[in-house]
């Protein structure tokens, strides 16, 4: 049974989406943070992020793929709102989840911070030098600004999700070329790879109109 043959009283997942903040109304923030499939689910199950994307950035190529990154980074895109989350939370995020005291072994999956304007690089750079005063450590990870950012292709995008075929597959017959940009599937996303608190966690399954099966696969898998 498909999801246009059950009657709910709980919205669709694009119903949900409908609320969320419109890109014109959201800040950006890029980071690079190793393989960029688990931070896109890390920051994915944020409150106050709204949409995340992954792709390649801080080189030179101008069309990177994956089997040909050239100098490129793997990234991790957040769009997030700027009255609920500051930029300064998600360099917390970002500076507690990769390794900053390290040079990387590949371009690929360095550390990085590309700041889309003045205030984001000197925040940045103000808690990069945090950090060394408060460790004593040189940090390694650079503070760049960001010239273009890339979208990797999309089986890249919410990878933890798309683990999770059943959900993944009924999201992408809802959303079809939206399924990426869904502040739901960056949840979901975030939850399948284990992050996110329970309440949240059960506050959204409990809003959502999914089938039976995909529910059940979320629960299994958080």
């Amino acid at each position: 049974m498909g999801l246009s043959d059950r009657e709910s009283t709980r919205p669709t997942a694009l119903g949900v989406d409908a609320e969320a903040l419109p890109p014109e109304e959201t800040a950006t923030a890029t980071f690079g943070m190793g393989c960029f499939w688990g931070p896109d689910a890390r920051f994915g199950a944020m409150p106050g992020v709204v949409r995340t994307r992954v792709g390649y950035a801080g080189g030179s190529d101008p069309d990177p793929s994956y089997y040909a990154l050239g100098d490129h980074t793997e990234v991790i895109q957040v769009e997030y709102d700027p009255a609920e989350r500051a930029y300064e939370d998600l360099l917390g995020v970002f500076w507690a989840n990769h390794s900053p005291f390290s040079a990387p072994h590949k371009r690929q999956y360095r550390g990085v911070v590309l700041a889309h304007d003045d205030a984001q690089r000197e925040a940045a750079a103000a808690s990069k030098t945090a950090l060394e005063e408060r460790t004593g450590k040189t940090v390694q990870t650079p503070v760049e600004t960001l010239a273009r950012f890339h979208r990797a292709e999309e089986y890249h995008q919410k990878y933890e999700l798309r683990s999770t075929p059943v959900v993944a597959d009924e999201l992408e017959d809802v959303y079809g070329p939206a399924f990426v940009e869904s502040t739901v599937a960056a949840r979901l996303n975030g939850f399948v790879a284990g992050h996110g608190d329970a309440d949240q966690r059960r506050e959204l399954l409990a809003e959502l109109d999914l089938s039976p099966a995909a529910l059940s696969e979320v629960r299994r898998r958080i």
